[in-house]
């Protein structure tokens, strides 16, 4: 079975699993330049056969980062955190440019990360204040949830995969324990809805009808059934992060926030 990647486990680690906070680590400082390291950084040149017909593949440019990228009620965001994060997400539009051919801005790329932490770092300081705490079961639930979002088995094998790639168990289970603090945060100030069966099989046909529009026959959807649960997934997640992104503008208009990018 192939191992998923550090990076891409870390994502959905302490992503919250949000669109507005996606792709974010919860290390601290030294895990993050160590990771950094483990992970290979940027992008790496493409291999060649030899004939020159293959392009090295773009790198990551950190080089303007200042060491504090920005500052959040007193707490400051680093350049190893940032490094961290921005080379993940360009690692993603690396190849998102080979198959578009679409080069990436790296300089609205360094902005939208930079917001991305500032973001998730005032929802952590609110979950923080809002005393919610997790137990050792909500640690592991939230592992598990981690594991099937990479097609692994268990949790055990999400920690596994992680301590062989040069983190500690401590910080794994610290950084699902922010995870869980975020989500039930957003969760407690928002109202999310659960869809009903009815939404969910008008969202599933109109899945089949674009499909059909579009005279694919590669890949067949499953029936509704099979993927009913997986649906109502998304469409919770697609709620969830329209709540964080809302209540992250409102506290930051609330707070002290200073982006040196």
């Amino acid at each position: 079975m192939k191992v998923p990647s550090t990076s891409q486990i870390r994502r959905s680690l302490v992503a919250v699993s949000f669109a507005a906070v996606v792709a974010l680590t919860g290390c601290s400082d030294d895990q993050a330049a160590q990771s950094g390291a483990s992970d290979g950084g940027g992008a790496q040149p493409a291999a060649s056969d030899g004939g020159g017909a293959e392009q090295a593949a773009p790198e990551a440019d950190v080089s303007d980062v200042p060491d504090v990228v920005a500052e959040v009620n007193g707490e400051k965001i680093t350049k190893d955190q940032f490094v961290q994060t921005y080379e993940a997400q360009f690692q993603q539009a690396a190849m998102q440019q080979q198959s578009t051919g679409q080069e990436t801005d790296q300089d609205e790329l360094k902005k939208q990360v930079a917001g991305q932490l500032v973001d998730n770092e005032l929802l952590q300081q609110a979950a923080d204040d809002s005393g919610i705490t997790a137990s050792d079961e909500d640690i592991d639930a939230t592992l598990e949830e981690i594991a099937a979002q990479n097609g692994l088995g268990s949790a055990d094998e999400v920690v596994q995969a992680l301590e062989e790639q040069g983190m500690d168990e401590k910080d794994v289970r610290a950084d699902a324990a922010s995870q869980y603090a975020l989500t039930t945060y957003v969760e407690q100030e928002s109202d999310i809805k659960e869809p009903s069966d009815k939404e969910l099989k008008a969202q599933y046909d109109e899945l089949v009808a674009q499909q059909d529009q579009a005279g694919g026959q590669e890949s067949e959807i499953p029936p509704f059934e099979d993927v009913k649960d997986q649906l109502a997934q998304q469409t919770v997640s697609q709620q969830q992060g329209e709540a964080a992104t809302k209540l992250a503008a409102d506290l930051k208009e609330k707070g002290d926030v200073t982006i040196n990018l």
